[in-house]
């Protein structure tokens, strides 16, 4: 039997042009005398749709479209992902494949496994499945799963979770029928660390049920959340054969025949830094394409994050879509903005200098009384940072240009940003990303010439809200405090765990402190492309008012 393996970037809720993909390639296939097509888990409604499961009208059209590609299964079989009613008890919904064939609908597999950690929240929407059965086709006898029903095994999703997650496992049943093919249809969000994951997971299920597997993933972002793709088919003896481009969409053909006989071929890991740059070009340019949106903005103050901010935009969007402006104040240093002219010369964008003392002082004119007898502090640096905001917002609402929020994991982890100011923007590119790892990625953006100054890369990091100021006068360094942030944040590690490992006990709680009492700050700022294993957002809950 011949397959398709379609991996498409599907647009959450459109599902008229989501149909469309899949009808072309389906189109493709038919032409390529493929025997079935496979599209990953929810293709039709796009993933996550959250609460448009809620709307009727989405149902509805999921419904009418369905029976457009049911339509289409002449001379070829169809697996889809999509929505359905369920007229029983329980929860509204399943999260179902459907199997077309010869204009016919010959089964429906539902989700067994509902995933309710991260930024997953299935359980919230639909009813597990409890009925199990293979399906013949074309000489196959296939055990058709959806996505977490292949991987009940969560070992690596943190350290308290060292064991099967469910109580239950689909092919553990479904093997009892002996089949001869698994296929898998997923939704499977990027992270830095999950191809190496997913790889063993897959090929690990393999090896157990002895049977080759095509698993089918969506490439594509939709607003926080990246795809990958990395659809791939394995041996029966954990091998991939075949593995689909990653960050892209792609279309490939696997004789089921020939799964076990054909010599491996998989392409080597990318490195950590080049996985991120491509999620976060991938994740930019989705959201702005997929909202309708063409133009970006952001503040060019000279420093490493909005360097790297604006360069991502630019491979992005276009240069011709970005639109700068330099905001140097009283205590910016030539330097930083000779730094931020290069870069901005560098990438060929339109950038603007508006130099804010005059406005500063104004406002400090008008608080004078108000000030009066008290030492210049945060307050007046925030000042700065908000009026750099609202001239920005400004930028944006006049031209249509997107504000891209330039505030970093680290900073934000422990709120070394200012409300309405610099964490002002529409997405934040670098929220997922720790201080270190933004300048890897600056190194990496430099890799065949110099785009980002050298110097935006070796200086001091610094706020410049103040004479000589240094983020290291209010911080520890870079890499002493990622690492406590990504043991507290990403692994739950306890303050006492950090500081047995040879951390200074002060500075561990003063950090682990800065965490838990800005989580304020982070519950307003910009929706933030993940990348991690633990992004700020909707996969970490922690209550406002918690006392812990």
């Amino acid at each position: 039997m011949k397959v398709a393996i379609s991996q498409l970037n599907y647009h959450v809720g459109n599902i008229k042009s989501n149909c469309t993909k899949i009808l072309g390639a389906i189109e493709n296939a038919k032409q390529n005398n493929a025997d079935l097509i496979v599209f990953s888990e929810l293709s039709l409604c796009g993933y996550p749709p959250l609460d448009l499961l809620e709307k009727r009208s989405l149902l509805n059209e999921t419904e009418k479209y369905l029976e457009i590609i049911k339509n289409n299964s002449n001379d070829i079989g169809i697996i889809v992902g999509a929505p359905r009613l369920n007229s029983e008890s329980g929860k509204n919904l399943f999260n179902s494949a459907f199997f077309f064939d010869n204009k016919e609908l010959v089964s429906i597999v539902d989700k067994t496994l509902l995933p309710s950690y991260d930024v997953f929240d299935e359980n919230r929407y639909f009813q597990a499945n409890d009925n199990f059965a293979t399906i013949n086709y074309k000489g196959e006898k296939i055990a058709l799963t959806i996505c977490e029903d292949l991987w009940e095994e969560q070992q690596d999703i943190d350290k308290f979770v060292n064991k099967n997650l469910y109580k239950i496992s689909p092919m553990d049943i479904l093997i009892k029928e002996n089949p001869s093919l698994m296929i898998n249809i997923a939704a499977s969000p990027f992270t830095s660390s999950k191809n190496r994951i997913r790889k063993e997971v897959l090929a690990n299920k393999c090896i157990k049920y002895n049977l080759p597997l095509i698993y089918v993933n969506q490439s594509g972002a939709n607003t926080d959340i990246v795809f990958d793709g990395n659809s791939m088919v394995i041996n029966s003896k954990g091998e991939v054969i075949k593995q689909l481009i990653d960050f892209k969409e792609d279309l490939q053909y696997i004789e089921t025949k020939d799964i076990n006989s054909e010599a491996p071929n998989e392409r080597d890991l990318k490195g950590h830094i080049e996985l991120i740059h491509d999620a976060l070009v991938l994740g930019l340019k989705d959201y702005f394409t997929k909202t309708g949106f063409k133009t970006a903005t952001l503040g060019l103050s000279g420093g490493i994050d909005s360097a790297v901010v604006c360069a991502l935009a630019a491979e992005a969007l276009g240069n011709e879509n970005i639109r700068v402006l330099l905001l140097p104040s009283q205590f910016s240093s030539d330097h930083s903005i000779k730094d931020a002219e290069d870069l901005a010369k560098n990438l060929n964008i339109k950038y603007d200098i508006v130099p804010i003392k005059s406005i500063y002082d104004s406002f400090e004119n008008s608080l004078s009384d108000i000030f009066a007898g008290t030492e210049f502090n945060v307050a007046e640096e925030n000042i700065q940072a908000r009026i750099r905001g609202t001239l920005l917002m400004g930028i944006s609402n006049k031209f249509g240009n997107i504000l891209l929020n330039t505030t970093n994991k680290s900073e934000a982890a422990v709120g070394y940003g200012t409300l309405y100011g610099d964490m002002n923007g529409g997405i934040s590119l670098l929220g997922d990303v720790y201080k270190t790892e933004v300048f890897d990625l600056a190194r990496f953006i430099n890799k065949e010439r110099e785009i980002i100054p050298i110097n935006t890369i070796v200086k001091p990091p610094s706020a410049e809200l103040r004479p000589d100021q240094k983020d290291e006068d209010s911080l520890p360094p870079y890499d002493i405090l990622d690492y406590i942030l990504t043991e507290y944040i990403e692994k739950n590690t306890s303050a006492e765990e950090i500081i047995a490992n040879g951390y200074d006990t002060e500075t561990v709680n003063r950090i682990i402190h800065l965490v838990n009492c800005n989580e304020y700050k982070r519950y307003q700022i910009a929706p933030t492309i993940k990348v991690s294993n633990k992004a700020f957002g909707q996969g970490r809950r922690i209550p406002l008012v918690a006392k812990y």
